[in-house]
């Protein structure tokens, strides 16, 4: 079996090192990589998720600098190059990539040709991520890709998961279950494979938004939830959560809130889209914005995730929304003062006691 070096030691004294997306900043195509980083440092987020949307995004803008109008360079090529600038320009601003995501649409897949595409996408991200960052994790969402082009068997979920983590290795490799994800959509699916998997590198990423919108929430419903029912449902599993996950192989928790929006809005009518992942793109919130008609039991969630499981580590704002979407210079410094925000107001509700100062260093 291998052997995984430790990570370095937090940068924080606190519990938790506060940490954002850089898909919650805004959009890729709209925000360069640079607004976002300096919102992020100037609002206090010490770590980033980035999202490879930005890599590319960065990549596309080097080859237009170069000049170059051959193939003689590829994608890929351009897409070290970002990572290498990406990692300098966080350096220069005390920030540390954490996570490189999302790797979509992996397990599972019954095609044996698109399996070994991914796996060759997959040591190209293995190579990013070593540029990125001295301790940093691939996150791999669970599929949600038509049952016609995956499986749910269990066993070959469970060898797939573990032929990433052997591929990438020593490079971590975390497993999210998506509220929406075609067989797996529960925190316990993916436990479960992370569990059978058995690998050193490999974890598991908890996410507030998807706990909370497959276990309480149903955004087609006039009262935006499930029955009753659902509280004793959602309290039932955050029990099990604690009592069962191992806290060190949590590799992150992600928080977000959703968005009480009418059942009839335009975006919930996409067709072929689940309404879940459909909600999820556009109507995220951070967690604490009642205001802006968050409504979801986050802080049951999160206080199970951190307080009860004893996990410390990274602490991530992730947030999907129709307002990163927004042609406006000013998107990233807005939402990440939105974060700032939220994050302080989330140790209050989690009863952390230290001083102002020190929640965002």
């Amino acid at each position: 079996m291998h052997s995984l070096p430790s990570p370095p030691s937090s940068v924080s004294d606190l519990l938790w090192t506060p940490a954002i997306a850089t898909v919650s900043l805004g959009a890729a195509h709209l925000h360069p990589i640079t607004a976002k980083l300096d919102a992020a440092a100037k609002n206090g987020q010490r770590g980033l998720e980035l999202f490879h949307d930005d890599v590319a995004q960065l990549a596309k803008t080097l080859r237009c600098r170069s000049g170059e109008r051959t193939t003689i360079r590829s994608d890929r090529d351009y897409e070290i190059d970002a990572a290498h600038t990406i990692r300098d320009l966080c350096t220069r601003r005390g920030l540390q990539v954490l996570a490189l995501q999302p790797f979509r649409h992996y397990e599972g897949l019954i095609d044996p040709g698109q399996h070994a595409q991914r796996l060759d996408e997959l040591q190209h991200w293995v190579q990013l991520s070593k540029i990125l960052g001295d301790s940093l994790f691939i996150l791999i969402p669970s599929s949600f890709l038509d049952p016609s082009q995956i499986t749910g068997d269990r066993d070959r979920l469970v060898r797939d998961l573990a032929q990433a983590a052997d591929l990438a290795f020593p490079i971590r490799i975390a497993y999210e279950a998506l509220a929406w994800g075609t067989y797996v959509n529960t925190w316990e699916d993916s436990w479960d494979i992370v569990r059978r998997a058995d690998r050193p590198n490999l974890g598991i990423c908890l996410d507030t938004f998807n706990i909370a919108a497959r276990l309480w929430a149903d955004p087609t419903s006039p009262t935006g939830r499930q029955p009753a029912v659902a509280d004793q449902v959602l309290q039932s599993s955050m029990a099990r959560l604690v009592r069962e996950i191992d806290p060190d192989r949590v590799m992150m928790v992600q928080l977000a809130d959703g968005e009480r929006v009418d059942p009839q809005e335009p975006f919930l009518q996409a067709p072929d889209l689940p309404k879940l992942l459909a909600w999820s793109r556009n109507a995220r919130l951070f967690p604490c914005e009642e205001e802006r008609g968050g409504y979801l039991p986050v802080q049951a969630v999160a206080e199970a995730c951190l307080n009860g499981l004893g996990y410390t580590g990274w602490v991530s704002m992730e947030v999907f929304s129709r307002t990163t979407g927004e042609d406006d210079p000013s998107v990233p410094d807005q939402h990440a003062a939105r974060a700032h925000r939220s994050w302080q107001r989330m140790l209050k509700r989690l009863d952390v006691k230290i001083e102002q100062d020190q929640a965002f260093g």
